[in-house]
């Protein structure tokens, strides 16, 4: 063993302060940069671009793993380590460039690394060979778990006339891929060069270790004691006291010196939230005056909760309340989150742990959840902070969390059932089922809606957070310091944001202002959409020669249901070539097509569906999205059993199209000059042009007055 430690030694790590697997008082958060099969939505280039965006409330994004598999693949089927980084997400050179300007804005990338199990080339236990740096690095048969696939791989082998590893697996089997015996000093030397690889080649922060009940705790923590790592968490699965003792084995590595070298992903407190929302009981969430949390009945082993009642533990919690896999919606085992996305993400952003925010949710809620955010960096919250309860009932939440720079309270379900005291709390926020409150001894005004890109105009609510009652707000909206002249507003009020601005609130009292807050808001061309004007479509599907026909749909990046029936499969449409009321038909050159007409409520509002037959069963892929009439009929069948779809709308439909949108006529016009000021009216010099029309488009030109 000490043969390999001095081996990777000799790839001269740079000296780094060895994190202990998470830093202690960290009050960072993370974005999961990807859900299952986000390879458009996700792409190195793409992440890229967002950077400005991410940076304001994300200190770390974790994306996919990040080498090339064989084809297209999330990763977890792993193929290539060192050589070959043109992955489905993009090219080596767009990663590379992805993460080194996360760097510059201040936000560390985590990689998804998987190495509990490898996928092979042409057999069932021949790895790729790779040269990194003058070294070739390749994994054996021999560094293949004996008992791996419930023993088919050794038979295989012996078949074959291979021979694979003498130890079993240390850790959970799984089949599918070869898992890899960590006891075996090739594993180590591959495992370690290719995490240096990450770390001070390509550039990552840290590491999210894909199913670590495959091999035990104890190899995790020698490979971040070796390479040293800022962070790293395990996705370790489980709903008991597991996940704490993995923590723990993590101290048992060589090179740990007894210390923990991971924090791990708090499946539990992502149980109890789904357990909460999913059966309308928020109870569930209790926790006593002293931040102990007895769910002892939520457990499927009826084991107590380790991570936030434990300060030996708190600091290692990243905790979640959705992820890639349990969204996963098409698989009814997963049991996702429901409704009340946006309760739960208040929840999990006003606790201890280091939260880690969905994709999906932030995409669906970007406003709401940065704003979640702000406040929770400006009370301080870490992964360390205590926090407890205040009142608790089926019906609703009320909860506190003590920061570095004050205390906090958020109340979920029924909001109007009780109320902090107000002589104690100031509300500063609210949404559906959530609000939160702020310590009144914090004396800082506070805007409800956090700095970022807008495209719609909106209110922002400012508050006086202060032990001085009626206490006065002041402001500005030209990024100039608030002044004892400055506009002046009461607590509770709001103003309309339409148009680029940086506004600054402080409080006035007694003639001095104090606690003043700071926000950007930007528009694209400078000025807020106009009033988006709701239109109907209809989707059409051409008779799939099914029993029935349902239609499932939602809206893209939300769990906001366009169905009336709730319940999967959503609408019958036709049911033994009889048409329901649900839906409609169409009879077009001999084609019979079903269909059903949506609202489409807003610029966003793109729809997502599934149709599928009896019960739901066959079913087609996710489809869409779409926000205007499509003629749609049934395509190939995939490898999972469902379904593709082709878009025949220009041979059926060609004519619905046109007539979908308003007409795209001029509603507004407004100049731009070089300083970037706005006006109704002509600058003199340089100007830009911005025409808005009523389908929500917008032109430019530039001319010269």
């Amino acid at each position: 063993m000490k043969k390999i430690i001095n081996t990777i030694a000799a790839l001269a790590l740079p000296v780094v302060a060895l994190a202990q697997g998470w830093p202690a008082d960290y009050g960072g958060v993370m974005l999961q940069g990807f859900y299952w099969d986000s390879f458009t939505d996700t792409r190195w280039s793409k992440l890229e671009a967002q950077a400005d965006e991410l940076a304001r409330s994300f200190d770390l994004v974790w994306i996919p793993q990040s080498a090339y598999c064989g084809g297209q693949s999330m990763g977890y089927d792993d193929l290539y380590w060192f050589t070959n980084y043109n992955s489905s997400f993009g090219t080596e050179a767009q990663l590379r460039s992805m993460i080194k300007t996360f760097k510059n804005k201040g936000i560390g990338t985590i990689a998804d690394v998987v190495v509990n199990h490898r996928k092979t080339l042409g057999d069932w236990v021949t790895f790729p060979k790779e040269t990194y740096k003058g070294k070739t690095y390749q994994l054996l048969p021999t560094d293949i778990c004996r008992n791996d696939d419930a023993g088919s791989t050794l038979s295989w082998a012996r078949d074959n006339g291979k021979e694979l590893s003498q130890n079993n697996d240390t850790g959970e089997d799984w089949g599918g891929m070869r898992d890899l015996d960590h006891t075996s000093q090739n594993v180590q030397t591959n495992v370690l060069a290719y995490l240096d690889l990450l770390l001070n080649d390509l550039g990552y922060t840290g590491f999210r270790y894909d199913m670590v009940k495959g091999y035990h705790a104890r190899y995790t923590g020698m490979y971040n004691a070796a390479v040293k790592p800022q962070f790293s968490v395990g996705e370790c699965w489980d709903g008991s006291s597991t996940i704490a003792g993995w923590i723990a084995n993590t101290a048992q590595g060589e090179g740990a010196d007894g210390k923990i070298q991971s924090a791990a992903f708090d499946f539990q407190f992502r149980y109890t939230v789904r357990n909460a929302i999913n059966q309308s009981d928020w109870s569930r969430l209790t926790a006593d005056n002293d931040g102990n949390w007895p769910l002892v009945s939520n457990m499927p082993d009826g084991k107590q909760i380790p991570y936030l009642n434990d300060n030996a533990y708190r600091r290692y919690a990243v905790t979640f309340v959705e992820n890639h896999d349990t969204e996963r919606r098409a698989n009814a085992e997963q049991d996702p989150i429901k409704a009340d996305t946006l309760a739960a993400n208040a929840y999990l952003l006003a606790m201890p742990g280091t939260p880690c925010v969905f994709l999906k949710h932030w995409q669906a809620y970007k406003p709401e959840i940065a704003s979640m955010i702000a406040l929770r960096k400006a009370v301080g919250i870490t992964n360390t902070s205590t926090y407890g309860k205040s009142a608790a009932s089926k019906d609703y939440y009320l909860g506190w969390t003590k920061g570095n720079n004050g205390r906090l309270v958020v109340m979920l379900g029924n909001t109007s059932a009780t109320t902090p005291n107000k002589n104690n709390w100031a509300e500063v926020m609210s949404g559906y089922h959530y609000k939160f409150f702020l310590d009144r001894t914090m004396e800082t005004a506070w805007v409800d809606r956090a700095s970022g890109e807008y495209k719609n105009a909106f209110k922002a609510m400012l508050t006086a957070v202060s032990k001085t009652d009626d206490a006065q707000l002041v402001y500005t909206t030209d990024g100039s310091t608030p002044t004892a002249a400055s506009t002046k507003a009461a607590s509770g009020s709001t103003i309309d944001i339409t148009q680029n601005m940086t506004l600054k609130v402080g409080m006035l009292i007694g003639g001095a202002v104090k606690g003043i807050v700071t926000r950007e808001y930007t528009f694209e061309g400078g000025q807020s959409r106009p009033p988006f004007e709701p239109y109907d479509i209809s989707i059409y599907v051409k008779d799939p020669g099914w029993n029935s026909l349902n239609f499932w749909c939602w809206v893209e990046g939300s769990d906001n249901l366009c169905t009336e029936n709730k319940n999967w499969p959503g609408d019958l449409i036709m049911a033994d070539g009889i048409l329901q009321s649900a839906g409609k038909r169409k009879v077009i050159n001999g084609s019979t097509f079903y269909y059903k007409t949506y609202t489409v409520k807003d610029y966003d509002y793109d729809i997502m569906f599934i149709f599928s037959g009896p019960e739901g069963k066959p079913q087609t892929l996710n489809l869409g999205p779409f926000s205007k009439d499509v003629y749609l009929e049934l395509g190939d069948l995939q490898a999972d059993g469902k379904y593709a779809a082709k878009d025949v709308t220009s041979t059926y439909g060609a004519n619905a199209i046109s007539d979908i949108k308003p007409e795209s006529k001029v509603i507004s016009t407004h100049y731009v000059d070089v300083a970037g000021r706005v006006s109704d009216t002509p600058f003199s010099g340089i100007n830009i042009v911005v025409k808005r029309h009523a389908d929500g488009s917008q032109s430019t030109t530039k001319i010269i007055n």
